[in-house]
């Protein structure tokens, strides 16, 4: 494999092959839940700051090069008129996940939320929830589990979790003197 092939739809290694991109480093307080999470699912990532409006030409460059660095998916996480995450899947052909950022405008990150909405045809950000990075790393591991089977048994453990959590808490409260009807 040279290297401006991509790798192989079941080669999980240490290149990175999710990118997690933020227009500035106050996001990272957002954007760290989705590499915590891929660190947890051991899917190589790389994160760094991309600004549209500061760093154009990094975006551009960043965005182009993204499927022969062997990147498979982009969170970008943008706030105010999150511009990001559009403009990198305007250059780019591999899926790109949209992360709202609560911004400081009075709106709370609903501007971040209608910018990754509203693409034109054919270049779609799939969009999450504001400030829900966590759900963007999910997704992503979502995508790749298509064509790798340990990342869908991943991702089927950690469902099992989040329900297995759930059950602990029910147990708790019918403890606790309260009754569950469902």
């Amino acid at each position: 494999m040279t290297s401006t092939e991509a790798p192989a739809p079941n080669d999980i290694r240490d290149t990175p092959i999710v990118g997690i991109i933020m227009g500035s480093q106050s996001d990272l307080k957002i954007m760290g839940a989705a590499a915590e999470l891929l660190r947890q699912f051991a899917i190589p990532y790389e994160i760094t700051l991309v600004s549209p409006h500061r760093t154009p030409h990094r975006m551009v460059e960043y965005a182009e090069s993204a499927r022969k660095r062997g990147l498979r998916v982009i969170i970008a996480g943008g706030g105010g008129a999150a511009h990001l995450p559009g403009m990198v899947a305007a250059f780019t052909t591999i899926p790109v996940i949209g992360v709202p950022i609560n911004s400081t405008t009075s709106i709370r990150g609903i501007d971040s939320v209608l910018s990754m909405l509203q693409m034109p045809v054919g270049v779609p950000v799939a969009t999450v929830a504001i400030d829900a990075a966590t759900n963007a790393a999910v997704l992503a591991t979502q995508i790749l589990g298509l064509s790798n089977a340990r990342l869908a048994d991943v991702l089927e453990k950690y469902r099992s979790s989040l329900k297995d959590k759930v059950m602990r808490t029910i147990d708790e409260l019918r403890k606790g003197g309260f009754n569950d009807d469902i």
